[in-house]
Order: structure tokens, then C-alpha cells, then sequence
């Protein structure tokens, strides 16, 4: 099998260290041609993942047609808002049978798509079935030093997804898979929005109560949008659900629990945001989030929040007081 990973940030550049180490025919894709050249020589992505070397038998490139062509599955590996622009050249492509794999995890702004919606749009002669989402609780500096990690396979079509559940798991990265896309994307991407509000509970100086109260309640506004995009409700309690969101909460490797960290300690967003080398996908998805809460006619009570904390300039102890004396109710 050939395989193509595209998007050489930290979690691509580990999965596509693990497919390689899993016997498959790699290929690395980098859109910063400057950059591209900068791995190819060192062998290790230096802003990214560092100290991680890149086996010389991973073709690094910054063509992306070349990248794609003739590829039995390829991984995007780009960050959401980016999708469209970086990709689009690959619009006409004939993909064939080639499977799809998600592993970036956000809503897009303006259109409010689901990953798989957004590929979907851009890439017309790629079958529903073959675009599949890998999800879960996987942070790439974990996995790059093969500490033990589930995650899940999404997709519709159980033969898709038994195929990519072979080919990465192995003895420290385990993958499940089931058949709710949806859901499984839902939860990656609102995920790193309740994880923004964990961060700024800290930066706040807020305790371990109330980061438990933003995970549980959170875990229900995952839900809640899920559910009214058609999605199934266990899925939420699964590795795309419920685990994803308690590591990007808790994990010091969370940037977007890092993000919250400091907003809730002070710092301007944009000054975070200038500062940062990694892509924060929680920013944007809370715009997008908060859009559609509207649009659907849902309450998002701490998405919100999150939202007038990030884009209104609203003072974390005010929005936290507002969440707290709103009409009481029953819990479920």
C-alpha cells in the first residue's frame, strides 16, 4: 500500500513515521516548499516535533500532485481553516478508490462544514464511503515516543474502515472503529473549544471543581450539537467523545487548553495567537461553533461564553459568573 500524508506539522509528520514503521510506502507532503527542503535535509521537524527523526525512507515533498498520485489511502493532515486553500488544486484529481482519512479537527468558518463535509466539496469525484476520520486521544508527542494510545476510525462503510484499523494500529497505537462520522467529527472539534475553557478555568486561578463542571457540562454541548446533526449519542461517551476531551483538557500538550491558560491569566488573544508556531484549531471552531448554535437554534451555554471571552474582550470571572446563575434546571 502507498500512502500519502499531507500537512507536516506534528501530527502528520508522526503518523507518517508510524505508517512507515508500520512497513507502508510513505509520503510526506509540506506546504512551505523552504520548509520541505529543511526536512528533507535534517531528517527531523524541528518547529513541530523535535528530536523525533524522520527515517530516510519517508519521501518528503512540496508537490503536492506528485504527493497524491497513485496513493492507495491519504491522510489530511492539514488544519482546518486551511483545508480548502492548500488542497484545491487537487479538485479535478481522480482519486479513484483512494481512501480519505481525516485527523484534523475543527468547523470550518462561514460554511460551517464537518472536515469530511469540506472534502466532500472540494474533492467532487471522491466517493461518501472513502472519506473516513481518525479521532481520539492522541497527542503527536506522545505518540512519536510510542507511549500506548486508542483511538477511533470513523467512516460509513465497515470495510473502509476495517482497512485503515489495520494498517495503523500496532503494539502502542491501538484503533477501533465505528461507523458514525458525524459524531466522531463533532466531538474532535468542539472538543478543543471546551478545552479553551478548562485553560482559562486555570489561567483564572479556578479550581479542579470547576474544570470538572466545564468537562461534564461540556461533554453535553458536544452532544447536544451531535445529536442535531444527526449523529449517535454513544458515540460521545467513546474515545472521540468523552476521551479526547479529558486529554486535551487535562494535557500539558494541549494548545488549546494552553491558549485558555493564558487568555484566563490576562493575555490578548492575538498576542497568543502571534506567538504560537502551532495552529490552535479550538480558536477558529468557536466562531464557527457559535455560529451555528444560532443557526440551528441550540444553546451552547459555555461555547458561548468562550466565544464573548475570546472575540468580545468579556472578563473570564464575569462569564463564569453568568454561566453560574443561569436558570436553574434538571441535570440531564
Amino acid at each position: 500500500m502507498k500512502i500519502a500524508v499531507l500537512g507536516a506539522g506534528g501530527w502528520g509528520t508522526t503518523l507518517a513515521i508510524l505508517l512507515n514503521e508500520n512497513g507502508f510506502d510513505v509520503t510526506l507532503w509540506e506546504f512551505n516548499p523552504e520548509y520541505a527542503k529543511t526536512l528533507k535535509e535534517y531528517r527531523e521537524n524541528f518547529y513541530y516535533l523535535p528530536k523525533i527523526k524522520i527515517p530516510a525512507s519517508i519521501t518528503i515533498t512540496n508537490n503536492l500532485e506528485s504527493a497524491a498520485y497513485k496513493k492507495n489511502l491519504i491522510v489530511i493532515a492539514t488544519p482546518t481553516q486551511f483545508i480548502r486553500n492548500s488542497l484545491s488544486e487537487l479538485s479535478n484529481f481522480d482519486f479513484k478508490d483512494c481512501i480519505l482519512v481525516s485527523v484534523s479537527k475543527g468547523i470550518e468558518n462561514k460554511t460551517h462544514f464537518l472536515v469530511s463535509d469540506i472534502l466532500s466539496d472540494i474533492f467532487k469525484k471522491v466517493k461518501k464511503k472513502n472519506l473516513l476520520a481518525l479521532s481520539g486521544p492522541s497527542h503527536a508527542e506522545e505518540v512519536s515516543r510510542k507511549i500506548p494510545t486508542a483511538v477511533v476510525c470513523a467512516g460509513e462503510d465497515s470495510s473502509k474502515t476495517k482497512i485503515v484499523q489495520k494498517v495503523f494500529s500496532n503494539n502502542y497505537f491501538r484503533v477501533y472503529r465505528n461507523d458514525d462520522l458525524t459524531g466522531t467529527e463533532v466531538g474532535g472539534a468542539l472538543k478543543n473549544v471546551i478545552a479553551i475553557a478548562a485553560g482559562i478555568s486555570d489561567g483564572a486561578g479556578f479550581g479542579d471543581n470547576t474544570k470538572a463542571a466545564i468537562m461534564t457540562r461540556g461533554i453535553n454541548e458536544i452532544m447536544r450539537l451531535g445529536l442535531k446533526l444527526k449523529a449517535k449519542k454513544e458515540t460521545f461517551f467513546g474515545l472521540s467523545g468523552i476521551g479526547d476531551l479529558i486529554v486535551t483538557c487535562a494535557s500539558v500538550h494541549s494548545r488549546n487548553r494552553s491558549v485558555g491558560e493564558q487568555i484566563g491569566k490576562g493575555k490578548k488573544l492575538d498576542t497568543i495567537l502571534k506567538e504560537m508556531k502551532m495552529v490552535a484549531e479550538g480558536v477558529a471552531t468557536t466562531g464557527s461553533a457559535f455560529e451555528l448554535s444560532k443557526e440551528l437554534n441550540i444553546e451552547l451555554p459555555i461555547t458561548n461564553q468562550v466565544y464573548n471571552i475570546l472575540f468580545k474582550n468579556k472578563e473570564p470571572h464575569r462569564a463564569t459568573e453568568l454561566l453560574m446563575k443561569r436558570n436553574l434546571k434538571e441535570e440531564i
